[in-house]
């Protein structure tokens, strides 16, 4: 099975509970991104990053509270299919004139970076901003 990269967004999207009622695709959009979890808990290979663990555990804790921010991370960093993988400086670095090229955040940009170090192509992500990146295929 390939291993594909893993962002934030499918979290945020599977997780938070909206604020108002959703409209058809947001619906849509929820139940995809409940699967995708799903088979990451049943062992689907994924990498993200720390700096996307951070912001999953941030947003989480802002609309869910602590526990359930902290029960979420602890949980995905318990799951031996996930691997998590460090961001340094020198990411940022290069990730900076790639998100100013592209028009993507600078978060998406370190995705971008980390999943060209690792030859991933697809990434499982509700971000619509990583069509704007050469080479990526975005899932589901």
């Amino acid at each position: 099975m390939e291993t594909r990269f893993l962002d934030s967004s499918v979290f945020l999207h599977a997780y938070l509970k909206p604020r108002r009622p959703l409209k058809p695709r947001e619906a849509e959009v929820k139940e995809e991104a409940k699967e995708i979890v799903a088979r990451v808990e049943e062992g689907e290979p994924v990498v993200t990053t720390a700096v996307h663990v951070s912001e999953i555990a941030n947003i989480v804790e802002s609309r869910l509270g602590l526990a359930e921010s902290l029960g979420l991370v602890a949980r995905l960093l318990t799951l031996d299919n996930v691997e998590v993988l460090e961001v340094t400086v020198r990411d940022y670095e290069e990730a900076l004139p790639v998100s100013q090229r592209y028009g993507v955040s600078i978060n998406d940009a370190i995705a971008y970076i980390k999943m060209k170090e690792r030859g991933l192509e697809e990434i499982y992500t509700l971000d619509k901003h990583f069509s704007n990146l050469p080479g990526v295929r975005v899932l589901p």
